[in-house]
């Protein structure tokens, strides 16, 4: 019986790899490396997570929450250290922050090696920014006002394209800006949250988080 049961494990196996074998290229390889997505249910889904004197990022009634304590100080958190690039990035964010220019979104194309990234957010009052950061300094690539993200201040859902030419952020589906990418290439992905001269003045929390290949 047991001899029985391995020869049908291996050609269910056979079958598989056949199966894999016959697919396309890009087939295979969404099968193998899935792209990211959470709803935060579980807390063993594996975000960074950490509280300290300048933030906090912890999983709270099924989202990740971050509240940035320090004045002029950004956190953030990934959910792995793979490398994407050409994708589509959302998330919901509720936000009760008492800064209406605390700044959250989404970040992209993280450099483990040196920590630069992208980072596009948001704050309440309606101010947008893409800005690529490097142990240098914050570079913005871009800044606007928009009605589509007052109008949502305290719930939306922000979307990025990070291409490795573009940049495009989405709140609530409605395209809001684009601009060209600055010099990084495909990196990791995650979420932040940033407080201006207020201190306590971030306080957000992500939820439905998901990478879709741009184009699809």
């Amino acid at each position: 019986m047991k001899t029985a049961g391995l020869q049908v494990l291996s050609l269910i196996l056979v079958l598989s790899l056949t199966a894999l074998a016959c697919a396309a290229p890009g087939m295979v390889d969404d099968l193998l490396n899935p792209l990211p997505s959470d709803d935060f249910s579980k807390e063993s889904s594996g975000w960074g997570i950490g509280t300290d004197s300048q933030s906090s990022v912890e999983y709270v009634d099924g989202g990740l929450q971050m509240i940035v304590y320090q004045p002029f100080f950004v956190t953030w958190s990934n959910p792995n250290t793979e490398v994407y690039e050409n994708v589509h990035i959302e998330a919901g964010v509720k936000n009760a922050s008492t800064d209406p220019k605390a700044f959250f979104g989404i970040l992209c194309n993280e450099q483990v090696a040196t920590t630069a990234f992208y980072y596009v957010g948001v704050s309440p009052n309606g101010y947008y920014a893409f800005i690529e950061s490097t142990v240098t300094g914050d570079k913005y690539l871009k800044e606007g006002t928009s009605e589509l993200i007052s109008g949502s201040a305290d719930s939306m859902r922000l979307g990025l394209d990070c291409s490795v030419n573009t940049l495009t952020l989405y709140v609530n589906g409605q395209l809001v800006d684009s601009t060209p990418a600055g010099s990084l290439p495909g990196g990791s992905l995650g979420l932040f949250a940033a407080t201006d001269e207020l201190s306590n003045g971030a306080n957000v929390t992500f939820d439905d988080f998901a990478v879709t290949p741009l184009g699809e």
